[in-house]
Protein backbone atom coordinates (compact mmCIF):
# COMPACT_ATOMS: atom_id res chain seq x y z
CA UNK A 1 0.00 0.00 0.00
CA UNK A 2 1.43 3.23 -1.10
CA UNK A 3 1.87 6.40 1.37
CA UNK A 4 0.12 9.36 -0.30
CA UNK A 5 2.38 12.05 -2.03
CA UNK A 6 1.02 14.94 0.48
CA UNK A 7 1.87 13.17 3.32
CA UNK A 8 5.10 12.46 2.89
CA UNK A 9 5.83 16.00 1.85
CA UNK A 10 4.16 16.93 4.86
CA UNK A 11 6.71 14.80 7.00
CA UNK A 12 10.00 16.35 5.01
CA UNK A 13 8.56 19.92 5.61
CA UNK A 14 8.13 18.79 9.39
CA UNK A 15 11.85 17.57 9.66
CA UNK A 16 13.22 20.68 8.01
CA UNK A 17 10.61 23.10 10.37
CA UNK A 18 12.19 21.36 13.82
CA UNK A 19 15.85 21.35 11.99
CA UNK A 20 15.26 25.12 11.42
CA UNK A 21 13.72 26.03 14.92
CA UNK A 22 15.96 23.70 17.20
CA UNK A 23 19.17 25.35 15.44
CA UNK A 24 17.49 28.70 15.83
CA UNK A 25 17.05 27.71 19.55
CA UNK A 26 20.44 26.37 19.91
CA UNK A 27 22.21 29.85 18.71
CA UNK A 28 19.86 32.13 20.63
CA UNK A 29 19.96 30.12 23.97
CA UNK A 30 16.41 30.73 24.46
CA UNK A 31 15.60 28.27 26.79
CA UNK A 32 19.04 29.15 29.13
CA UNK A 33 18.18 32.59 28.96
CA UNK A 34 14.46 32.03 29.53
CA UNK A 35 15.39 29.90 32.84
CA UNK A 36 18.39 32.52 33.84
CA UNK A 37 15.21 34.81 33.50
CA UNK A 38 13.58 33.11 36.00
CA UNK A 39 15.66 32.71 38.27
CA UNK A 40 17.09 36.23 38.43
CA UNK A 41 13.18 36.69 39.30
CA UNK A 42 12.71 33.84 41.98
CA UNK A 43 16.07 34.94 44.22
CA UNK A 44 15.56 38.12 45.49
CA UNK A 45 15.38 39.44 48.93
CA UNK A 46 11.65 39.34 49.74
CA UNK A 47 9.27 38.11 51.88
CA UNK A 48 8.18 35.02 50.69
CA UNK A 49 10.85 33.71 48.43
CA UNK A 50 12.75 31.24 49.02
CA UNK A 51 16.24 33.43 48.96
CA UNK A 52 14.95 35.23 51.56
CA UNK A 53 14.59 32.34 53.87
CA UNK A 54 17.33 30.92 53.47
CA UNK A 55 18.88 34.08 53.90
CA UNK A 56 17.27 34.89 57.11
CA UNK A 57 17.86 31.55 58.66
CA UNK A 58 20.43 29.11 56.44
CA UNK A 59 19.32 25.55 57.11
CA UNK A 60 22.70 24.40 56.52
CA UNK A 61 24.93 23.32 59.93
CA UNK A 62 28.35 26.00 60.33
CA UNK A 63 30.84 24.99 62.71
CA UNK A 64 33.63 26.47 63.64
CA UNK A 65 36.81 24.67 64.57
CA UNK A 66 39.68 26.09 66.39
CA UNK A 67 43.56 25.02 66.30
CA UNK A 68 45.72 26.74 68.71
CA UNK A 69 49.53 26.43 68.83
CA UNK A 70 51.33 25.61 72.12
CA UNK A 71 54.74 26.66 72.49
CA UNK A 72 57.15 23.97 73.99
CA UNK A 73 60.41 25.85 74.41
CA UNK A 74 59.68 29.34 76.15
CA UNK A 75 62.56 29.74 78.11
CA UNK A 76 64.51 29.01 74.88
CA UNK A 77 62.76 31.67 72.96
CA UNK A 78 63.66 34.10 75.56
CA UNK A 79 67.19 34.16 74.66
CA UNK A 80 66.68 33.98 71.45
CA UNK A 81 65.86 30.81 69.98
CA UNK A 82 63.21 29.93 67.45
CA UNK A 83 60.18 29.17 68.88
CA UNK A 84 58.66 25.40 68.53
CA UNK A 85 55.14 24.94 68.45
CA UNK A 86 52.60 21.85 68.36
CA UNK A 87 49.22 22.22 66.94
CA UNK A 88 46.79 21.05 69.03
CA UNK A 89 42.88 20.86 68.28
CA UNK A 90 40.05 20.54 67.00
CA UNK A 91 38.00 22.41 69.47
CA UNK A 92 34.50 22.34 67.27
CA UNK A 93 31.78 24.58 67.99
CA UNK A 94 28.70 24.68 65.99
CA UNK A 95 27.63 28.07 64.65
CA UNK A 96 23.99 29.53 64.65
CA UNK A 97 24.16 32.79 62.46
CA UNK A 98 20.61 34.13 61.73
CA UNK A 99 19.67 37.57 60.85
CA UNK A 100 17.75 39.56 62.88
CA UNK A 101 15.85 43.18 62.87
CA UNK A 102 15.60 42.09 59.47
CA UNK A 103 13.58 45.98 58.00
CA UNK A 104 13.26 46.59 54.36
CA UNK A 105 13.65 50.24 53.20
CA UNK A 106 13.67 51.94 49.55
CA UNK A 107 10.65 50.35 48.50
CA UNK A 108 12.34 46.89 48.84
CA UNK A 109 15.95 47.59 47.16
CA UNK A 110 17.35 47.53 50.21
CA UNK A 111 17.22 45.48 53.99
CA UNK A 112 18.87 46.35 56.86
CA UNK A 113 19.72 43.96 59.26
CA UNK A 114 22.32 42.25 62.23
CA UNK A 115 23.90 39.51 62.16
CA UNK A 116 24.43 37.49 65.82
CA UNK A 117 26.95 34.43 66.03
CA UNK A 118 26.23 31.83 68.62
CA UNK A 119 28.70 29.58 69.37
CA UNK A 120 27.71 25.82 71.03
CA UNK A 121 30.94 23.68 72.15
CA UNK A 122 30.87 20.19 70.56
CA UNK A 123 32.87 17.51 72.85
CA UNK A 124 31.90 14.58 70.41
CA UNK A 125 33.60 16.48 67.36
CA UNK A 126 36.70 18.15 69.56
CA UNK A 127 40.16 16.84 70.30
CA UNK A 128 39.31 17.84 74.04
CA UNK A 129 37.24 19.81 76.36
CA UNK A 130 37.82 23.74 76.85
CA UNK A 131 39.31 23.00 79.82
CA UNK A 132 42.51 22.21 77.87
CA UNK A 133 45.32 24.08 78.79
CA UNK A 134 47.82 25.95 76.60
CA UNK A 135 50.62 27.74 76.38
CA UNK A 136 51.09 30.58 74.37
CA UNK A 137 52.08 34.41 73.40
CA UNK A 138 50.77 36.92 76.50
CA UNK A 139 48.80 39.14 74.23
CA UNK A 140 47.62 41.52 76.76
CA UNK A 141 50.58 41.95 78.07
CA UNK A 142 52.16 42.14 74.37
CA UNK A 143 49.72 44.90 73.70
CA UNK A 144 50.63 47.10 76.78
CA UNK A 145 54.35 46.88 76.12
CA UNK A 146 53.89 48.04 72.62
CA UNK A 147 51.52 50.55 73.34
CA UNK A 148 53.86 52.48 76.32
CA UNK A 149 57.28 51.56 74.84
CA UNK A 150 58.13 54.99 73.48
CA UNK A 151 57.38 56.62 77.54
CA UNK A 152 60.73 55.29 79.62
CA UNK A 153 59.34 56.30 82.41
CA UNK A 154 55.81 54.36 82.26
CA UNK A 155 57.70 51.61 80.80
CA UNK A 156 59.67 51.12 83.47
CA UNK A 157 56.87 50.92 86.01
CA UNK A 158 55.09 48.83 84.44
CA UNK A 159 57.45 46.43 83.65
CA UNK A 160 58.75 46.91 87.46
CA UNK A 161 54.57 45.36 88.26
CA UNK A 162 54.87 42.62 85.64
CA UNK A 163 58.13 41.30 87.45
CA UNK A 164 56.44 41.37 90.70
CA UNK A 165 53.65 39.77 89.71
CA UNK A 166 55.40 37.38 87.82
CA UNK A 167 53.12 38.34 84.58
CA UNK A 168 56.13 37.36 82.07
CA UNK A 169 55.61 37.12 77.90
CA UNK A 170 54.14 33.83 77.74
CA UNK A 171 51.07 32.64 79.39
CA UNK A 172 49.00 29.53 80.15
CA UNK A 173 45.43 29.73 80.06
CA UNK A 174 42.34 26.79 79.12
CA UNK A 175 40.71 26.79 75.40
CA UNK A 176 37.37 28.57 76.83
CA UNK A 177 39.22 31.39 78.42
CA UNK A 178 41.51 32.19 75.57
CA UNK A 179 38.90 31.90 73.36
CA UNK A 180 35.69 33.85 75.34
CA UNK A 181 37.35 35.96 78.06
CA UNK A 182 39.21 35.88 81.18
CA UNK A 183 40.32 38.60 83.78
CA UNK A 184 43.78 39.40 83.52
CA UNK A 185 46.04 40.53 86.08
CA UNK A 186 47.95 43.51 84.22
CA UNK A 187 44.88 44.90 82.43
CA UNK A 188 43.13 44.85 86.11
CA UNK A 189 46.10 47.22 87.61
CA UNK A 190 45.53 49.36 84.84
CA UNK A 191 42.16 49.80 85.33
CA UNK A 192 42.83 51.76 88.57
CA UNK A 193 44.34 54.48 85.93
CA UNK A 194 41.83 54.00 83.43
CA UNK A 195 38.42 53.11 84.81
CA UNK A 196 37.37 52.44 81.45
CA UNK A 197 39.38 50.38 80.42
CA UNK A 198 38.12 46.33 80.15
CA UNK A 199 40.13 44.16 82.50
CA UNK A 200 39.00 40.82 80.29
CA UNK A 201 40.40 39.80 77.56
CA UNK A 202 39.63 36.64 75.24
CA UNK A 203 40.33 36.14 71.25
CA UNK A 204 36.81 36.13 70.76
CA UNK A 205 35.46 38.29 73.92
CA UNK A 206 32.18 39.86 73.60
CA UNK A 207 31.55 38.27 70.58
CA UNK A 208 29.52 35.22 71.41
CA UNK A 209 25.88 35.71 71.07
CA UNK A 210 26.56 39.18 70.14
CA UNK A 211 27.03 40.51 66.04
CA UNK A 212 29.53 43.01 64.58
CA UNK A 213 27.40 45.76 63.59
CA UNK A 214 24.54 47.00 61.60
CA UNK A 215 24.63 46.06 57.61
CA UNK A 216 22.51 47.49 55.04
CA UNK A 217 22.12 44.76 52.10
CA UNK A 218 21.14 45.22 48.45
CA UNK A 219 18.44 43.01 47.59
CA UNK A 220 18.82 42.42 43.99
CA UNK A 221 15.33 43.66 43.07
CA UNK A 222 17.17 45.82 40.53
CA UNK A 223 19.89 44.08 39.17
CA UNK A 224 20.50 40.18 40.46
CA UNK A 225 23.93 41.01 40.56
CA UNK A 226 23.81 43.15 43.83
CA UNK A 227 21.89 40.30 45.53
CA UNK A 228 22.58 40.15 49.74
CA UNK A 229 25.73 42.76 48.85
CA UNK A 230 26.78 44.96 51.26
CA UNK A 231 25.66 48.90 50.39
CA UNK A 232 27.17 50.03 54.07
CA UNK A 233 28.18 48.92 57.50
CA UNK A 234 27.58 50.44 60.53
CA UNK A 235 26.68 53.41 58.82
CA UNK A 236 29.39 53.96 56.28
CA UNK A 237 29.57 52.62 52.90
CA UNK A 238 33.25 52.83 52.85
CA UNK A 239 36.73 51.83 55.97
CA UNK A 240 38.58 54.82 57.68
CA UNK A 241 41.34 52.13 59.02
CA UNK A 242 43.58 51.51 55.89
CA UNK A 243 45.59 54.53 54.01
CA UNK A 244 44.24 54.06 50.66
CA UNK A 245 40.54 54.47 49.03
CA UNK A 246 40.61 51.29 47.42
CA UNK A 247 41.61 49.15 50.40
CA UNK A 248 38.80 51.01 52.06
CA UNK A 249 36.31 50.22 50.33
CA UNK A 250 32.87 47.82 51.28
CA UNK A 251 33.01 45.29 48.05
CA UNK A 252 30.47 42.52 47.55
CA UNK A 253 28.09 40.43 49.71
CA UNK A 254 29.26 39.31 53.45
CA UNK A 255 30.91 36.10 52.17
CA UNK A 256 27.33 33.77 53.18
CA UNK A 257 25.39 34.38 49.86
CA UNK A 258 26.24 34.99 46.53
CA UNK A 259 24.32 36.12 43.52
CA UNK A 260 23.03 33.67 40.81
CA UNK A 261 24.30 33.12 37.21
CA UNK A 262 27.73 33.33 37.91
CA UNK A 263 29.99 32.90 35.41
CA UNK A 264 33.47 31.56 35.48
CA UNK A 265 35.17 34.47 34.94
CA UNK A 266 33.71 36.72 37.52
CA UNK A 267 35.72 37.63 40.61
CA UNK A 268 33.43 37.35 43.60
CA UNK A 269 34.10 39.62 45.97
CA UNK A 270 32.96 39.49 49.84
CA UNK A 271 33.69 42.22 53.17
CA UNK A 272 34.95 40.44 56.13
CA UNK A 273 34.57 42.68 59.21
CA UNK A 274 37.24 39.71 61.12
CA UNK A 275 39.75 40.56 58.87
CA UNK A 276 38.91 44.46 58.67
CA UNK A 277 38.75 44.74 54.69
CA UNK A 278 37.33 43.60 51.93
CA UNK A 279 38.95 40.26 49.32
CA UNK A 280 38.22 38.67 46.88
CA UNK A 281 38.07 35.23 44.40
CA UNK A 282 38.10 33.42 41.39
CA UNK A 283 37.48 30.55 39.62
CA UNK A 284 40.27 27.32 39.86
CA UNK A 285 37.84 24.24 39.33
CA UNK A 286 34.51 22.83 38.61
CA UNK A 287 33.59 20.13 41.63
CA UNK A 288 30.40 18.23 42.28
CA UNK A 289 29.19 18.05 45.91
CA UNK A 290 26.14 15.91 46.95
CA UNK A 291 25.32 15.10 42.86
CA UNK A 292 25.39 18.81 42.28
CA UNK A 293 27.76 20.57 39.83
CA UNK A 294 29.70 23.85 40.91
CA UNK A 295 32.52 25.80 40.82
CA UNK A 296 35.27 26.42 43.05
CA UNK A 297 36.43 29.95 43.82
CA UNK A 298 39.55 30.82 45.96
CA UNK A 299 41.10 33.61 47.24
CA UNK A 300 43.99 34.17 44.99
CA UNK A 301 47.67 34.91 46.22
CA UNK A 302 47.70 38.11 45.19
CA UNK A 303 45.17 38.97 47.81
CA UNK A 304 47.42 39.05 50.58
CA UNK A 305 50.86 39.89 48.86
CA UNK A 306 53.35 42.47 49.40
CA UNK A 307 53.11 45.89 47.79
CA UNK A 308 55.28 44.86 45.47
CA UNK A 309 53.72 41.85 43.84
CA UNK A 310 50.46 43.74 44.03
CA UNK A 311 50.84 47.38 44.74
CA UNK A 312 46.92 48.11 45.10
CA UNK A 313 47.63 46.15 48.58
CA UNK A 314 50.19 49.45 49.44
CA UNK A 315 47.10 50.95 51.28
CA UNK A 316 46.99 48.01 53.94
CA UNK A 317 50.67 48.73 55.30
CA UNK A 318 50.03 50.67 58.41
CA UNK A 319 51.85 52.95 59.26
CA UNK A 320 52.24 54.03 56.01
CA UNK A 321 55.12 51.90 54.16
CA UNK A 322 55.61 49.51 56.86
CA UNK A 323 54.93 45.96 55.06
CA UNK A 324 55.30 43.21 57.02
CA UNK A 325 55.46 40.65 53.16
CA UNK A 326 53.66 38.66 51.40
CA UNK A 327 50.95 36.21 52.82
CA UNK A 328 50.22 38.50 56.41
CA UNK A 329 48.02 41.20 57.14
CA UNK A 330 48.36 43.48 60.11
CA UNK A 331 44.83 44.40 61.68
CA UNK A 332 46.38 46.00 64.77
CA UNK A 333 44.61 49.43 63.80
CA UNK A 334 40.98 47.45 64.44
CA UNK A 335 42.15 45.73 66.80
CA UNK A 336 42.45 48.49 69.43
CA UNK A 337 46.01 48.30 69.24
CA UNK A 338 46.18 45.31 70.03
CA UNK A 339 49.75 43.57 67.84
CA UNK A 340 48.00 40.90 65.47
CA UNK A 341 48.70 39.99 62.30
CA UNK A 342 46.35 37.76 60.10
CA UNK A 343 47.57 35.32 57.83
CA UNK A 344 46.58 31.96 56.35
CA UNK A 345 46.66 28.97 58.34
CA UNK A 346 50.74 28.03 59.45
CA UNK A 347 51.28 30.65 56.64
CA UNK A 348 50.11 29.08 53.74
CA UNK A 349 51.45 31.32 50.60
CA UNK A 350 53.12 33.84 52.62
CA UNK A 351 56.80 34.39 52.46
CA UNK A 352 58.84 31.30 53.18
CA UNK A 353 60.90 33.50 56.03
CA UNK A 354 57.35 33.67 58.32
CA UNK A 355 57.56 29.52 57.77
CA UNK A 356 61.22 29.24 58.75
CA UNK A 357 60.83 31.25 61.86
CA UNK A 358 58.85 29.19 63.59
CA UNK A 359 58.88 25.62 64.10
CA UNK A 360 56.25 22.93 63.77
CA UNK A 361 54.66 25.12 60.42
CA UNK A 362 53.88 22.87 57.73
CA UNK A 363 52.02 24.79 55.23
CA UNK A 364 49.37 21.99 52.83
CA UNK A 365 46.67 23.57 50.39
CA UNK A 366 44.41 20.76 50.97
CA UNK A 367 44.23 21.83 55.08
CA UNK A 368 44.96 25.38 54.71
CA UNK A 369 43.19 27.24 51.59
CA UNK A 370 39.94 28.92 52.00
CA UNK A 371 37.66 27.72 49.23
CA UNK A 372 33.99 28.41 48.18
CA UNK A 373 32.09 25.63 46.38
CA UNK A 374 28.98 27.91 44.70
CA UNK A 375 25.86 26.15 42.15
CA UNK A 376 26.68 28.31 39.56
CA UNK A 377 22.55 28.37 38.39
CA UNK A 378 21.62 29.58 42.10
CA UNK A 379 24.36 30.74 43.82
CA UNK A 380 23.61 28.72 46.52
CA UNK A 381 27.02 27.68 48.75
CA UNK A 382 27.70 24.28 48.07
CA UNK A 383 30.49 23.88 50.46
CA UNK A 384 32.82 26.26 51.83
CA UNK A 385 36.25 26.64 54.40
CA UNK A 386 36.83 29.75 55.55
CA UNK A 387 40.79 29.45 57.13
CA UNK A 388 42.35 32.06 58.73
CA UNK A 389 45.16 32.23 61.39
CA UNK A 390 45.65 34.66 64.10
CA UNK A 391 49.72 35.85 65.11
CA UNK A 392 50.97 38.06 67.34
CA UNK A 393 53.91 40.54 66.37
CA UNK A 394 56.37 39.75 69.11
CA UNK A 395 60.01 41.47 69.26
CA UNK A 396 62.54 42.68 72.22
CA UNK A 397 61.41 46.11 73.38
CA UNK A 398 63.51 48.36 75.25
CA UNK A 399 62.33 49.43 79.16
CA UNK A 400 60.60 45.67 79.11
CA UNK A 401 62.81 42.96 80.64
CA UNK A 402 60.43 40.40 80.17
CA UNK A 403 61.10 40.16 76.57
CA UNK A 404 64.49 38.80 77.35
CA UNK A 405 66.17 38.90 73.76
CA UNK A 406 63.95 37.86 71.97
CA UNK A 407 64.07 37.36 68.02
CA UNK A 408 61.34 39.59 66.02
CA UNK A 409 58.85 37.00 64.95
CA UNK A 410 54.71 36.50 63.67
CA UNK A 411 53.87 34.15 66.39
CA UNK A 412 50.98 31.82 65.74
CA UNK A 413 48.29 31.77 68.28
CA UNK A 414 45.52 30.23 66.70
CA UNK A 415 44.14 29.23 63.11
CA UNK A 416 40.18 28.29 62.63
CA UNK A 417 38.28 27.12 59.85
CA UNK A 418 34.86 27.82 59.82
CA UNK A 419 33.24 25.11 57.59
CA UNK A 420 29.69 24.61 55.88
CA UNK A 421 28.18 21.37 53.85
CA UNK A 422 24.92 22.07 52.25
CA UNK A 423 22.48 19.94 53.99
CA UNK A 424 20.38 17.02 52.23
CA UNK A 425 17.03 18.22 52.19
CA UNK A 426 18.44 21.71 50.74
CA UNK A 427 20.78 19.15 48.33
CA UNK A 428 17.73 17.71 47.23
CA UNK A 429 16.19 20.45 46.04
CA UNK A 430 19.27 21.33 44.33
CA UNK A 431 18.87 18.29 42.56
CA UNK A 432 15.66 18.95 41.38
CA UNK A 433 16.53 22.25 39.91
CA UNK A 434 19.66 20.62 38.09
CA UNK A 435 17.86 17.94 36.72
CA UNK A 436 14.99 20.27 35.56
CA UNK A 437 17.85 22.74 34.05
CA UNK A 438 19.03 19.98 32.02
CA UNK A 439 15.51 19.13 30.39
CA UNK A 440 14.97 23.15 29.44
CA UNK A 441 18.73 23.71 27.91
CA UNK A 442 17.93 20.07 26.15
CA UNK A 443 14.69 20.47 24.51
CA UNK A 444 16.37 22.18 21.41
CA UNK A 445 18.49 19.32 20.81
CA UNK A 446 15.33 17.47 21.23
CA UNK A 447 13.61 19.50 18.85
CA UNK A 448 16.61 18.80 15.86
CA UNK A 449 16.78 14.62 17.44
CA UNK A 450 13.03 14.41 16.59
CA UNK A 451 13.64 16.46 13.28
CA UNK A 452 16.43 14.36 11.81
CA UNK A 453 14.26 11.30 12.77
CA UNK A 454 11.48 12.63 10.82
CA UNK A 455 14.06 13.20 7.65
CA UNK A 456 15.14 9.55 7.92
CA UNK A 457 11.32 8.46 7.92
CA UNK A 458 11.21 11.25 4.83
CA UNK A 459 14.05 9.62 2.63
CA UNK A 460 12.77 6.10 3.34
CA UNK A 461 9.17 6.91 2.06
CA UNK A 462 10.52 8.94 -0.82
CA UNK A 463 11.97 5.53 -2.02
CA UNK A 464 9.31 3.22 -1.41
CA UNK A 465 6.99 5.11 -3.58
CA UNK A 466 9.57 4.70 -6.55
CA UNK A 467 9.75 0.89 -5.98
CA UNK A 468 6.23 0.23 -7.36
CA UNK A 469 7.10 2.19 -10.12
CA UNK A 470 10.41 0.19 -11.38
CA UNK A 471 8.28 -3.38 -10.49
CA UNK A 472 5.35 -2.05 -12.80
CA UNK A 473 7.59 -1.34 -15.96
CA UNK A 474 9.46 -4.36 -15.88
CA UNK A 475 6.23 -6.49 -15.64
CA UNK A 476 4.72 -4.97 -18.84
CA UNK A 477 7.25 -6.89 -21.32
CA UNK A 478 6.18 -10.29 -19.82
CA UNK A 479 1.61 -9.83 -19.98
CA UNK A 480 2.61 -8.53 -24.17
CA UNK A 481 4.82 -12.28 -24.53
Amino acid sequence: MLVKPCLIYIIGALSLLMLVVGISLVLSKAFPNFLQSKVKTDVVLRNGTEAFEVWVDPPAPIYMQFYFFNLTNPAEVLIGERPAVTEIGPYTYREYRPMEEVVFQENGTRVAAVNPKTYIFQRNMSRGPESDLIRTVNIPAMTVMERFKANAVVANLISAYMRSSGIGLFTTHTVGELLWGYEDGLLKALKKFDPELDDFFGLFYKTNASNDGEYMFFTGQQNYKDFARVDTWNGKSSLDWWTSDECNMINGTNGASFHPIISKNEVLYMFSSDLCRSLYAVYTNDVTVKEIPGYRFVPPFEVFANQTVNPANSGFCVPSGNCLGSGLLNVSVCKQGAPIIMSSPHFYQADEKFVQDVFGMRPNKDKHQTAIDINPLTGIILQVAKRIQINVYVEKIPHFSETGNVRTVVFPVVYLNESVLIDDASAKKLQRVNVQKNVVENIPFLVIGLGIVLGVIFMLLMCRQKVPESTEAERQPLISS
